[in-house]
């Protein structure tokens, strides 16, 4: 096995900087929030550390997945679909028969993503957005908690 460990850069943590995030959404699939979260880093000077995003839902969830081709999110649907399907005779079904489903989906994908902050900028790979997977076939305003714990620009 070969491995290269880039230079070590330090920084300390200067700031916490928190907002929220609200999402509206048209129903089952993958909302992109790059750009709105990309806007916070900037609102808050943000240098170097860590975002941190929590969606505060258990039938929606948070993931870093390809923004290039939108046939990607299709079949990520279909895919969530086929794991949880609606009508596998679940016992929840309080809110509706896509509930469970949902829940399930969320579990599967989770709640909470952590992504460094570089000069600025997330550390994305080049193809990689970060969504909002609502998991509800109705449109629902999901609320994304965004925080970043590190330098900023004026500190």
């Amino acid at each position: 096995m070969s491995a290269d460990l880039s230079a070590i850069h330090t920084a300390r943590a200067e700031a916490i900087a928190t907002a929220v995030l609200t999402v509206a959404t048209s129903g089952e699939g993958f909302f992109e929030i790059t750009r709105e979260v990309a806007r916070f880093l900037e609102g808050v000077g943000a240098r170097n550390g860590a975002l941190l995003l929590f969606i505060r839902h258990t039938s929606a969830s948070l993931v870093v997945q390809e923004n290039a081709d939108p046939d990607v999110r299709t079949d990520l649907v279909t895919a969530l679909k086929r794991l949880a399907p609606a009508e596998a005779g679940w016992v929840h079904e309080i809110e509706g028969p896509d509930d469970m489903p949902a829940h399930i989906k969320s579990m599967l994908n989770g709640v909470a993503l952590n992504v460094p902050v570089i000069n600025g900028k997330m550390a994305l790979g080049t193809w990689q957005g970060i969504y909002v997977a609502e998991h509800r076939a109705q449109p629902h305003a999901r609320e994304v908690v965004l925080q970043f714990v590190g330098a900023c620009a004026d500190g």
